[in-house]
């Protein structure tokens, strides 16, 4: 839910809270690469495979990290924002209603998925994602860079 509500309001208001701020919509890819990148490297460096050794509560978990930034990350906020702008208000919102019901799916079965999986698998599983995670972070900033360079 917090997922849903903060890619609709970055879908409606993204705009205007970067012009605010004076923010591009390529500084702010080039921030998130950053964060993506920070992310990944985190998981890859991280000795920790299972929820239960987490140290955070349940509750903050649900809205930092799971929702702020890895579901509704930069990367997220900014497609939203590039699809709102390309294929208007519906297409926009039914998007993010279908990614984010299949990944409360994919969530609510994790234990059944991490039991198939076993330690080991759940490690190369996530250890993968981390070196995607780390290479669309490192396309983010490259954009980011490149659309900057050419609009100065």
């Amino acid at each position: 839910m917090v997922g849903a509500v903060l890619l609709l309001i970055f879908a409606f208001l993204g705009n205007e809270i970067l012009s605010i701020f004076g923010l591009s919509i390529f500084s702010f890819e080039i921030a998130g690469g950053v964060l993506l990148l920070i992310v990944s490297v985190k998981i890859l460096s991280s000795s920790r495979t299972t929820p239960d050794e987490a140290a955070e509560s349940p509750e903050s978990l649900g809205a930092v990290p799971i929702a702020i930034p890895l579901l509704v990350g930069p990367g997220a906020i900014t497609t939203t924002i590039f699809n709102l702008q390309s294929y208007g208000t519906v297409v926009t919102i039914l998007a993010v209603i279908v990614v984010l019901a299949i990944t409360w799916i994919i969530l609510r079965f994790i234990n059944q998925i991490y039991r198939i999986l076993g330690k080991t698998g759940a490690l190369v599983i996530a250890r993968a994602m981390a070196l995607l995670i780390a290479a669309i972070a490192v396309q983010y900033i490259l954009n980011g860079a490149t659309h900057f360079i050419t609009a100065v």
